[in-house]
Parts: C-alpha cells; structure tokens; sequence
C-alpha cells in the first residue's frame, strides 16, 4: 500500500495547531462527581483515602459497586459503608427518572468517527461514548486498523467529529503499533508526536494484569479528558489462561467480571469503549455456509457488548461492516478501505 492511497482531508478540514483540550467543548453536565465530595457530606477523609486507594475515584463509580466489594476494603466496617453509600447517593441521582431525563443524558453522547463516512453512517455518527463496541471478525478484516485510526480521530475536535479527549489502549496481543500512528495523524495535519503522547498504553500478559490495568484507570481518567477505552482484544487471554476440562465456569465468570468493569467505565466517565474480539469455529453454523465462525465469549459477552460488529474480508484492501446486534441500528452493511492513512471510504 503506497503512500499515494491515502485519503487525504481537504485543508480546510485540517487540524493546525490543535491543543488538546479545548474546555470551551467540555459539557458541565458531563462531569463525574469526585470522590472528595464524600467529606462534605460527613465522610471521614481518612475514608475517602481507602476508596481511593481501592481504586473508586468518583461518587459515580462508587454506587456502582456492590456493598459486599466496600466491605471488603480494609478499614471500612459494614456501618461505615452504609453510611458511605447513603452520603453518595446525596451526590449521584441512582433512583427512577422519566425517559425525557434519559433523553437529555443522550445528549452528552459523543459519536467519534471511524475515518469513513460510509461505516459512521452505518453507526449512526461513529463510535459512540457511553457504549461499548465490539468488533469481531477473522484476523486481517481491519479489527486493529479501525483502533488505530481511533486513537487519531478520538483527539480531533468535536467540530471534526471527534471526542476532543485522550485514549487508553490495553494491547493483548502485542498489535499495537505507533508508527502506523503516524501517517494517521498526518493525514489529519496532527503531530504525530503530541498524538502519541495523548495515548496512554499498556500491554496486558494475563487475564488479571488486564483486569487490573482497569481498575488503575480511574485514577488517570479523573485527572485528565479521556474519551476512548480500546481493549485489543478481550477475549485472546482468557483462551490461553483457561484451557483445562471444568475452567469454562470460571472463565465465563471472570470475563463476565470485566465486561463489568468495562461498561462502569464507559458510563462513569463517558468514555467509548472500542473492543475487538476473536472467533471460533461454529459447527452449528449451517451446512451451506463454507467456514462458520461466531464471536468468542458465549452469551456473556453478547450480552456485556452494546454495538457487534461482525468484520470479513473484501476486494483488495476492501474491508465490510455488518451490524450485527445494537439495540437502536438496523442491520446493514458498509464497505470501507484500509489505507496507508488509516480507515477510509472507498475509492468510486
């Protein structure tokens, strides 16, 4: 693939001089509740300290955990928790709303785009922020190519169709790579280096260095403006971690714990969470289709994901999208090209 392919932005579409973060795009009704808050409502900062120290950072993380995980906290007894919890549920509305509040909460979405307009059409405007997004497929169906044009586009302003926010990328398969970064970020007019610094990454080596590289994001997403959580991929660890007759209990049940965590992020924060996913052969499949494949995980990532997207293989560097569950898109399908500058529409 030569450089001449690549898709290149009018300049008038370019970014010059972009500093990452313009607070004059930041929503007030998008802010998360900081955890220091608990001592206006008679918390004891010492406990506070604990929360923190097990990784909650934001009121809004923490009526999401369960109260028997507080209790399990060193230091905090089952009175302090109740009293803990109460106080945040003074700060975070965690009761009923009527849908037209729902509506409003929709407001703050913010759809990132994928590099083609073709696939955002198909998303509805992009990859969305309080969601998480798998994409599953064959290897080479453009699974890490649509992350690595993610992590460009997610920094480009919100009038560009960006997220105007910075990325995390957990990488479990040793895929990622910063010098594909680069033509990306200049096919924006970005510098690649101040593009690369707003990326923060990290490799993952078992199922548990990869539950805990998110649980220390809390920490980072509190202090600056996070708008992409890329997980590549989910489930390539717990395939090797379990592997003996009678672990597909546990297995289920500790990505049913991450997938968890996942979708606690995305909301708590308003982050996108963009995951890419293996397949496995499906001998139910049918007898008149050539290869069967389904996505790897079972129903309890099915159920976790809130966009599927199924990848394969076109003409070339062509590459289809096909929704395959979502509960507001229909099902369809979009052509887009793998280009030197990332993801891109189609040449006619």
């Amino acid at each position: 693939m030569d450089r001449d392919s690549m898709c290149i932005l009018p300049l008038s579409a370019k970014m010059e001089d972009h500093q990452l973060v313009d607070v004059s795009e930041i929503d007030e009704d998008d802010a998360f509740e900081p955890i220091e808050k608990l001592t206006n409502q008679g918390i004891n900062a010492g406990d506070v300290k604990k929360l923190q120290d097990a990784g909650i950072y934001t009121c809004n993380g923490l009526v999401m955990h369960t109260k028997k995980s507080l209790t399990n906290i060193k230091g905090l007894s089952e009175a302090k928790v109740d009293k803990i919890l109460e106080a945040a549920e003074k700060i975070v509305h965690v009761g009923y709303v009527t849908g037209n509040e729902v509506l409003q909460k929709r407001k703050s979405v913010v759809r990132i785009t994928t590099g083609s307009q073709a696939l955002d059409e198909l998303l509805g405007g992009g990859i969305e922020t309080l969601a998480i997004t798998e994409a599953f497929g064959e290897f080479r169906t453009g699974k890490t190519q649509i992350a690595h044009t993610l992590c460009v586009a997610t920094q480009l302003p919100l009038s560009m169709h960006g997220g105007n926010g910075k990325v995390a990328y957990i990488d479990t398969e040793g895929t990622f790579r910063p010098d594909r970064i680069v033509p990306i970020a200049e096919r924006y007019g970005m510098d690649p280096n101040a593009v690369l610094d707003n990326i923060v990454y990290a490799r993952a080596y078992t199922h548990e260095h990869q539950f805990n590289l998110l649980l220390g994001l809390a920490a980072k997403m509190t202090e600056e403006p996070f708008r992409l959580l890329i997980v590549d991929s989910i489930t390539a660890l717990f395939r090797v971690d379990f592997t003996g007759r009678g672990e597909l209990a546990e297995r289920q049940q500790k990505l049913a714990q991450m997938l968890s965590r996942l979708i606690k992020i995305a909301e708590e924060f308003n982050v996108a969470v963009y995951m890419t996913n293996q397949v496995i052969a499906d001998p139910g499949g049918g007898t008149f289709v050539a290869d069967p494949k389904k996505p790897a995980g079972g129903h309890v990532l099915a159920h976790a994901s809130t966009i599927r997207l199924m990848l394969r293989k076109g003409k070339g560097d062509q590459r289809i999208c096909k929704i395959y569950d979502s509960p507001n898109l229909p099902e369809s399908e979009a052509v887009f090209q793998i280009t030197a500058g990332g993801v891109a529409d189609c040449k006619d």
